[in-house]
């Protein structure tokens, strides 16, 4: 296989499986690679005719399904720049990135479609369903019956594995826009150049094993590039068959979804990790007989034995390892899972580096790391002594992002001179490049699907709510809650008085909510007594409230 061009990986992994199953909607449509191809084709001869250039932007909005993977590589395969929009950004913040964007086209779930005012993304010039690819909305009717014209095998032409072309991107051409906030003001467009996607997927052939025929499921978002990467763009380069949770991937859900098409890999975020440690096997652990037999050293290796077996069933049974990333996983549960050899490791990266920094397969993974730093990147710690001495974790190399889209000074902040992107992480390495986190100097939070949380973004929102000076948000036992200083001086004034001060807070959490993303609701706000304490900067101490 020619691994030397991105778009080429799928053009040859499209010809190879043509009648293998390429996408699954889960308990819904299956699609072969030559059934999506011809797709793709027909998508192409509408962009075409309408003229729409290479390197024009292209949105995304939607959950994970068969038709959005399909847009994606029409997309790609096309020469034009994907913008993926995650479907839990309210309407304002969707609005605000297909213009920040410049996109002129958008592939669109049609629930999702019709909460956005048109009026307000005048630059879109059509629009078309991820439910059933047909026509949903266009600046004129001429556009219109243009795409339903174009979009059948008659007008675009049958597909075949000997007419099977795509066009290819440069190495340096931008192929992404990923969005990792939404609100104004806190704009980041990640800029991904083909470099940076090529060089994740040939990182993942060379040392995730995957083969033609093999089965993923794909629950992370899509439009953040963890599952973007590794349950879709690595598996099908390699003619794998996919198969999306098209509804919210809840735990229940992911774990049916596994046990019915056992995967041969499983990517997950810690939360979900965590849930079935703390709801399947905690609750077992810690009946008194079972605490007294672990004791036992005969008996523990056989109960952790059957503890492993019932673990690796729930995942489905046919998978080599499960790989988790996208925060820290809770030391507790890698412990327990180190002890009972369960087959899983952890990978560190980030959006701006598309997104691998550092992997290790299971078998040779070194326990509390976040893996080995992975082929055509360098790692440096901003430290006098990087193996001792906790440092900012800096990266450069072929994963690093170009820039922000339209943000020159966010980028100059993330990339210095020399070409390093600051990671805002901190840690240290070893001798051999496995990389220790020791903390986050970002504040970032991850969703229970590992959608990413800016916690400044919605205390941006809530401080301007009534009696709320100040705020901190952090996640306590997996739901997220602001701590609130209430203005003393409002107070002084109105004298609301406890009881009535505690329901205006309920009424704000409910009011902040209709602002915010499903996957960033906050449970709760706290009321505290004493204004947070501030750094010399008046920056808040967020650690001591985290």
């Amino acid at each position: 296989m020619n691994r030397d061009k991105l778009i080429g990986l799928y053009a040859q992994t499209f010809r190879e499986n043509w009648s293998l199953p390429a996408f699954s909607d889960y308990q819904g449509t299956t699609y072969t690679y030559g059934e999506a191809a011809q797709i793709i084709r027909q998508i192409h001869h509408y962009f075409q005719e309408a003229g729409i250039s290479k390197g024009g932007k292209i949105a995304l909005l939607g959950r994970n399904s068969s038709n959005w993977a399909i847009s994606f590589l029409a997309i790609s395969g096309y020469g034009a720049v994907t913008v993926p929009v995650l479907p839990d950004f309210n309407p304002d913040d969707i609005t605000h990135i297909l213009n920040h964007s410049e996109s002129i086209f958008l592939f669109s779930a049609d629930s999702l479609f019709e909460k956005l005012d048109a009026a307000k993304i005048p630059q879109i010039t059509g629009v078309v369903s991820l439910n059933d690819f047909s026509a949903l909305s266009f600046q004129n009717e001429e556009e219109k019956e243009k795409w339903n014209r174009c979009f059948t095998p008659e007008s675009a032409g049958k597909s075949n594995p000997e007419n099977f072309e795509l066009d290819e991107y440069d190495s340096e051409d931008l192929s992404i826009i990923s969005y990792t906030s939404g609100t104004s003001g806190f704009t980041k467009g990640v800029m991904i150049p083909a470099r940076s996607l090529l060089s994740n997927i040939v990182y993942a052939q060379d040392h995730m094993p995957l083969k033609a025929g093999d089965r993923i499921v794909s629950f992370l978002p899509m439009a953040h590039v963890f599952g973007l990467l590794f349950e879709f763009l690595f598996p099908v380069s390699v003619g794998c068959h996919v198969t999306f949770l098209t509804k919210p991937p809840t735990p229940q859900l992911i774990i049916k979804a596994f046990q019915e098409v056992k995967p041969n890999l499983i990517l997950s975020v810690p939360l979900v990790i965590e849930k079935i440690y703390r709801k399947r096997i905690l609750p077992v652990l810690e009946k008194p007989l079972l605490k007294f037999l672990l004791k036992v050293p005969g008996i523990q290796l056989l109960l952790y034995k059957k503890v492993r077996a019932s673990l690796v069933e729930t995942f489905g049974g046919n998978f080599h390892e499960i790989v988790i990333g996208g925060a820290p996983l809770n030391h507790e549960v890698e412990t327990f899972f180190r002890k009972i050899k369960f087959p899983f490791t952890i990978g560190y990266g980030m959006t701006e580096c598309g997104p691998l920094i550092s992997y290790e397969p299971s078998n040779t993974f070194r326990p509390s790391s976040a893996g080995r730093l992975v082929d055509r990147m360098e790692v440096r710690i901003d430290s006098n002594d990087p193996f001792h001495e906790v440092g900012e974790i800096l990266v450069k190399g072929t994963h690093v992002m170009m820039g922000y889209y339209k943000n020159e000074k966010a980028t100059a902040e993330a990339i210095d001179s020399e070409g390093w992107l600051h990671t805002g992480d901190l840690g240290i390495i070893d001798a051999n490049d496995f990389i220790y986190i020791r903390g986050r100097s970002k504040n970032m939070l991850l969703g229970a699907s590992g959608q990413n949380i800016y916690p400044e973004e919605m205390e941006a929102k809530l401080n301007n709510y009534p009696f709320v000076l100040e705020c901190v948000i952090t996640e306590r036992e997996g739901k997220l809650v602001a701590f609130v200083y209430p203005d003393p001086e409002l107070i002084e004034t109105e004298k609301p008085g406890d009881a009535r001060l505690k329901e205006i807070m309920v009424e704000n959490c409910r009011q902040v909510n209709k602002e915010l993303p499903k996957f960033a609701q906050l449970s709760s706000i706290i009321l505290v007594e004493k204004e947070f304490e501030k750094t010399p900067k008046r920056n808040i101490k967020r650690y001591l409230y985290t």
